[in-house]
């Protein structure tokens, strides 16, 4: 099969793409890397600030056309897949279209049809956007504005939503989140196919003893902190830490790039990712494939959707609670003994759901279920 991805979200596409090909396919990613992440690409469409930048960006794109046709399928990276306007976006997605066989959509990050389930105040308890029935610190905080989230709320955006969802043949969520969403608006084919991790990369740091210091590990993205609550897991982080010094520390890697960051959390035991999520995001599944014990989203929504009864090792945070994060950090602090089984138990969980391997056959299942029209 030959499979085209355009665009990406922590290195999700550009992971598949490389188990493809190990499984014997043709796959091809164009992307801008995940802008500061700088994951790897076969075409790069990473704008530049400024006008020149966009001139740049633009030629880059009319350039990089012709080596994007022929496929039988068309991964996106979302509706909003490359950096341009909507009305742009939809031009790209119409060349795609005419010249190859089949269009999907990943549902990997925000769009249209999350943020209306964020404020439909039903689907989810909480959200990036809500915290119950009030507005979430990410609504209230200087990075809301500055990245202008009011637009997906503007009729533009929910027109061109529409419009790329009757263009594409289905649709495949990455988290329970999207899946959700994506199920309450119809649409042509939709899976849950869970985000990929290449395992046989990440080797096991197994845990011989019980570490005399928990060390917590913590990634904080400058312009997403609020968005992702990294900003009150990361107080909570200091906060016990300075009440109990001696028997744990931290290690926070701020906006490094893909590489570098796996190498950061590998010396760690713990790591804290993504207070307002339901599952564990690529970030969490990284270093649990590694042995670390991530402390994150799972809900028993989560675990109903992936059929999971028994082996549940993430420590489950909820931002509705006050304290709840600090609560959680001091359990694994007190319970540190148990972490060489912790360790094991992520591990196994990462290889049962996330491997890429059986990841990447979730899309071939979907994308082969489109070609053969069932």
């Amino acid at each position: 099969m030959k499979v085209l991805f355009v665009g990406d979200a922590s290195n999700m596409h550009n992971c598949l793409a490389k188990q493809l090909r190990r499984m014997g396919h043709e796959a091809v990613v164009a992307s801008n890397g995940s802008t500061w992440m700088n994951t790897e690409r076969d075409i790069n469409l990473l704008r530049h600030p400024g006008k020149l930048g966009a001139v740049r960006y633009v030629y880059d794109i009319l350039k990089a056309l012709p080596q994007m046709r022929g496929f039988d399928i068309v991964q996106l990276a979302g509706p909003i897949f490359l950096n341009l306007k909507p009305s742009k976006v939809r031009w790209v997605l119409d060349y795609l279209k005419r010249h190859n066989s089949h269009v999907v959509l990943s549902a990997i990050g925000t769009d249209r049809v999350y943020y209306d389930a964020c404020h439909d105040g039903h689907t989810y308890r909480y959200s990036d956007y809500m915290l119950g029935d009030k507005p979430s610190p990410y609504v209230l905080s200087q990075e809301y504005r500055a990245q202008q989230q009011d637009n997906w709320s503007q009729d533009f955006m929910k027109e061109h939503s529409d419009y790329v969802l009757n263009a594409v043949d289905g649709v495949a969520a990455c988290l329970w989140e999207y899946f959700v969403a994506y199920e309450q608006v119809g649409v042509k084919k939709l899976v849950h196919t869970g985000l990929p991790i290449d395992v046989d990369s990440l080797t096991l740091r197994e845990l011989d003893s019980v570490p005399n210091k928990v060390r917590f590990f913590i990634g904080i993205q400058r312009d997403r902190t609020a968005l992702k609550g990294t900003d009150r897991m990361l107080a909570a982080l200091k906060r016990v830490c300075a009440a109990r010094p001696d028997e744990c520390e931290m290690v926070v890697a701020e906006s490094v790039p893909y590489a570098q960051y796996v190498n950061m959390m590998r010396s760690s035991h713990v790591i804290l990712d993504q207070l307002y999520s339901y599952t564990p995001a690529t970030n969490a599944l990284l270093a649990m494939a590694q042995g670390l014990v991530a402390v994150s989203g799972a809900e028993p929504e989560y675990y109903e959707l992936i059929g999971e009864t028994e082996n549940q090792p993430i420590v489950n945070v909820n931002p509705l609670i006050e304290g709840d994060i600090e609560a959680k950090l001091n359990y694994i602090i007190d319970n540190k003994d148990h972490m060489p089984e912790w360790s094991l138990k992520s591990r196994e969980f990462v290889l049962k759901h996330n491997s890429a391997s059986i990841v990447a056959q979730r899309y071939l299942d979907l994308w082969n279920s489109i070609i053969n029209g069932k």
